[in-house]
Formats: C-alpha cells, sequence, structure tokens
C-alpha cells in the first residue's frame, strides 16, 4: 500500500528531474558569462578595482563553475 500510484510517482519524478536541469542550465550559463566577463573586462571597457591574478583566477573558477552546472543539468543524475 505504500505505493499506490508508481505513474504519478514517476511523474513527479521526471517534472522533478526537469526543474532541476532547468535551474542548472540557467545558472550555469549566467555563471560562465560572469566568467568570461571578468576575462574580456579590460577589452570591454569595463574596470574592476581588482588585480589581474585575482581577476583571472575568479574568471577562471566562474568558468569551471558554470560549465559543470551544465554538465549537471544535462546528466540529470539527481538521485544517488
Amino acid at each position: 500500500m505504500a505505493n499506490e500510484h508508481p505513474e504519478q510517482d514517476k511523474t513527479r519524478k521526471r517534472a522533478y528531474e526537469m526543474r532541476r536541469a532547468i535551474l542548472d542550465y540557467g545558472m550555469g550559463v549566467i555563471i560562465f558569462c560572469i566568467g568570461i566577463v571578468l576575462l574580456i573586462a579590460p577589452k570591454i571597457g569595463l574596470t574592476l578595482d581588482l588585480d589581474n591574478t585575482l581577476r583571472y583566477s575568479l574568471g577562471g573558477l566562474f568558468l569551471l563553475y558554470g560549465g559543470f552546472r551544465v554538465y549537471r543539468g544535462r546528466q540529470k543524475n539527481y538521485y544517488h
């Protein structure tokens, strides 16, 4: 009696996975774009109060984490 509606559970699980994937894609793209802006800031005329080492480090981390979020959204492996 614990699982009376298995089809409803599957639908709910798919809806949850879709919401998480959309969130991961969206946040991944935003974070990735922030990394790009940090890396090309002087070329587009944006002045930041950061030294180049910190700017490049943060830009690289943002690119990596944004890429990871997009990858995780593509994998949809939310249940371990």
